[in-house]
C-alpha cells in the first residue's frame, strides 16, 4: 500500500527510543523527510544516523526537552529552517514518575504537566499555522491505554493523559476544516523502557521478579504477549498517510485487546 508519504516532514519528540524511535524508522522507510530529538544530543544523533543509513531518508536531529517551550521552539525553527514545512506531528515523551496520589507533591504535578500536557499543546502550537496555510496537515499524539482503563499507581500519567485527549478531541474541531487531522494513539504494554521501568517498580512494591509482573500483565492481555514497537508503528503511519484523510478526533488502541470496554 503506497500511502502517499514520500516526501512529506515529519517532526517526531522523543525518537532516541522506544515507540518514538519506531514511529521515526517507519515513516524514513515510507520516504518521509524526519526532524528528530530527544533530551541526549548523542543518542538522538546516532539514531539519525542509523536511520539515514538503512533507508536513505534525510533526518535532522537536535537536542530538545519537549517539557520546556524554549527547546520545543528552537527545534521546530530549526526544522523549519532546513525543511521549509511540517506537515506530520507526532507528539510523545517519557512517562511521569509512577506513584500514588498522596505520594505526589505540587512540584511533581508541575512537572508532569509540563512534560505530558504542555509539550503537545507548544508543539502543536507551534506548527498548526503552516498546516492551516498548506491546507494539510497530521497531528499524533501518543497517549496510553491508561485514558480509557486507568493503570493502578500511574496517577500522573492516568490523569494528565485524559487531558491530552479532551484537548486533542476539541482541536480536532477547529482545525478539520483546513484539511488538518488530530488523532491520539493509546500503546498497550509494549516492550520499551518504559514499561520495562514499570515492571521494576512493581517487582519492587510487591517483592516479585520483574519477569513475573510482565507475566501477569501478558495473562490480561487476550493476544496473550506484550508489543512491539513497530506494531505501533505501523498505526502511526497510517494515520499520518493520505489514506487516513476521513479520520480525526479519535483516540486508537493497540493493546492487543487489553481494554476491556466496548466503546
Amino acid at each position: 500500500m503506497d500511502l502517499g508519504l514520500r516526501g512529506k516532514v515529519a517532526l517526531v519528540a522523543a525518537a532516541s527510543k522506544g515507540l518514538g524511535r519506531a514511529v521515526a524508522e517507519e515513516l524514513a522507510a515510507e520516504g518521509a523527510k524526519l526532524a528528530i530529538c530527544s533530551r541526549n544530543a548523542e543518542a538522538i544523533e546516532a539514531v539519525a544516523h542509523e536511520i539515514a543509513t538503512k533507508t536513505g531518508a534525510e533526518v535532522l536531529a537536535r537536542a530538545a526537552d519537549v517539557s520546556r517551550a524554549g527547546d520545543i521552539g528552537a527545534f521546530v525553527d530549526a526544522t523549519l529552517s532546513i525543511y521549509g514545512r511540517v506537515d506530520i506531528l507526532l507528539t510523545n515523551s517519557g512517562g511521569p514518575p509512577a506513584g500514588r496520589f498522596e505520594s505526589m507533591d505540587p512540584g511533581e504535578w508541575q512537572k508532569a504537566t509540563e512534560l505530558v500536557l504542555y509539550g503537545p499543546i507548544e508543539l502543536a502550537r507551534r506548527v498548526l499555522p503552516g498546516m492551516e496555510q498548506r491546507r494539510w496537515g497530521r497531528i499524533l499524539n501518543v497517549s496510553s491505554i491508561a485514558v480509557k482503563q486507568p493503570i493502578e499507581n500511574l496517577m500522573l500519567s492516568n490523569s494528565l493523559r485524559a487531558a491530552v485527549v479532551g484537548w486533542a478531541r476539541t482541536l480536532a474541531n477547529e482545525v478539520g476544516g483546513f484539511g488538518v487531522t488530530v488523532n491520539n494513539l493509546m500503546p498497550g504494554y509494549t516492550r520499551t523502557e518504559r514499561v520495562e521501568e514499570l515492571s521494576r517498580v512493581i517487582a519492587e512494591r510487591e517483592g516479585i521478579s520483574p519477569e513475573k509482573a510482565v507475566t501477569r500483565w501478558e495473562r490480561e492481555i487476550p493476544l496473550g504477549r506484550l508489543a512491539e514497537p513497530r506494531e505501533f508503528a505501523a498505526l502511526a503511519a497510517f494515520l499520518a498517510s493520505e489514506r487516513a484523510s476521513y479520520i480525526t478526533g479519535q483516540t486508537i488502541a493497540v493493546d492487543g485487546g487489553w481494554i476491556k470496554s466496548l466503546l
